[in-house]
């Protein structure tokens, strides 16, 4: 740190710009005055970002930093988020992993694990601790480090039509009976044309975890407990599960038990359903599908048990980038992290998915670039319900910082087959639901 200290205050004196305090083969001096530090080398970056706007930017962003840079070259490969997952857990053994990457956050509990990632907090501290989320930064920590750095979160609300609501007189819901009601009443009124709600529980996704997640997380409740264990059999979780079992056998589309996340989507994006819990993302689904409908969209908080219980964010996913153990030019990688963080460059990836994407910094979203959009601008509401979700909201099961638990509670469909062991085979709720959880906490027990 001394060393380093030394070198940033003897450029500032000579006026220069330093680039990178981390890049030591290139600190040479000449007698008493140092040669301006350049970065050179190559980096690989891999992305998820497989086509459309996001990968232009990241491209972009990528572009700009090499120009400012002529000795460096980022080397771009795209990867869709299941092959990206299996290249770098196939990888890791020999080595075949990149310098930076995108990952998702359940992931960063794995490669933390596998000593397979560094950690980042010396750019997050030049960057500004204080700007970024708290909660975000507590999903990526691990023994005090924070190993990745949030890049964008996809944080989730309930999706409403307004002309709907209109019609049959019905204000925007704030409770979960409220939007029993609501939806009922659509749902009969429409007779058959648009369903109320959906509730998806197909086996081949994670969709009544999530479902079951926004009911206990809004009393107050986490499916995960802090001492590690599931909890599927408190009186909130089994009052969710058997709020959700009456929305299926009363609103929902009967093929919905086997519905997967595009499946539920397409619903929304089609005009199918009247209400349905999404990110900002909603919005272009619906301008590809149903454009005439985007006038009508908006979303709300998720709903509570009671009124009187505080409007809070519920659910968040968060996208980081991680810098991997394994780069021979750190220097780089957290020099380009620290350039795609400056706002301007920042806000205008964001705006790549305007309203989805949700800004992992404070205050990004004030700035008159991202005010000015026009999609911002037609969706004012929505975008403010997002932001006022996102701060107290997280990844599932990550409620308390990273844990294995959350990806296993998410990926092992202990939830989804519960659902259809009640819904098929008329299992008892409370006893589908001991069940679940034993057969949650044999599958905890294997990860500590």
């Amino acid at each position: 740190m001394k060393k380093a200290l030394s070198l940033v205050l003897s450029l500032v004196l000579l006026g220069t710009t330093l680039v990178s305090c981390h890049n030591k083969s290139n600190n040479t001096v000449t007698g008493s005055r140092p040669e301006k530090s350049k970065l050179q080398g190559e980096i690989v970056f891999w992305h998820s970002f497989a086509q459309g706007p996001r990968l232009e930017k990241i491209q972009a962003a990528a572009d700009a930093f090499m120009k400012e840079n002529p000795e460096v070259k980022i080397k771009i490969e795209t990867y869709s988020w299941s092959d990206f997952y299996t290249k770098w857990t196939t990888g890791l053994a020999s080595g075949n992993v990149p310098d930076i990457s995108s990952a998702l956050s359940s992931q960063v509990v794995e490669m933390i694990d596998a000593d397979a990632v560094s950690p980042l907090d010396d750019v997050i501290d030049k960057i500004g601790r204080d700007k970024f989320y708290e909660k975000t930064l507590t999903e990526l920590k691990s023994d005090n480090k924070t190993y990745g750095i949030p890049l964008y979160s996809n944080t989730q609300a309930m999706w409403y039509r307004k002309d709907l609501l209109e019609k049959y007189k019905l204000s925007v819901p704030e409770t979960w009976d409220e939007l029993y009601k609501a939806a009922k009443v659509i749902g009969e009124g429409e007779k058959g044309k648009v369903y109320g709600q959906s509730f998806p529980t197909g086996t081949n996704d994670m969709m009544a975890t999530r479902w079951l997640h926004l009911y206990m997380r809004s009393a107050g409740e986490t499916m995960l407990k802090e001492n590690g264990k599931a909890n599927l059999t408190s009186k909130v979780a089994i009052d969710g599960i058997k709020y959700w079992l009456k929305v299926y056998k009363e609103q929902s589309p009967k093929e919905s038990i086997n519905y997967n996340i595009l499946d539920q989507a397409t619903l929304y994006y089609q005009g199918k359903i009247a209400f349905d819990f999404n990110t900002g993302f909603h919005i272009g689904g619906v301008k590809a599908n149903s454009p005439e409908l985007l006038k009508y969209i908006d979303c709300a908080p998720i709903p509570r048990v009671k009124k009187s219980d505080p409007v809070k964010g519920v659910e968040t996913s968060t996208i980081p980038l991680v810098m991997w153990k394994k780069s021979k030019h750190p220097e780089i990688v957290k020099a380009f992290i620290e350039f795609f963080y400056k706002p301007e460059r920042y806000v205008d990836f964001l705006l790549s998915v305007p309203v989805g994407m949700m800004s992992s910094m404070k205050g990004v979203t004030d700035q008159p670039k991202y005010k000015e959009n026009e999609v911002v601008k037609q969706f004012a509401h929505a975008d403010s319900v997002l932001q006022q979700m996102q701060p107290g909201s997280t990844e599932i099961g990550m409620e308390y910082g990273p844990r294995a638990q959350g990806g296993l509670l998410t990926s092992q469909k202990v939830i989804e087959n519960m659902f259809q062991d009640i819904i098929l085979n008329n299992v008892e709720v409370e006893k589908a639901a001991k069940a679940a959880e034993d057969k949650l906490n044999e599958l905890f027990s294997t990860v500590g």
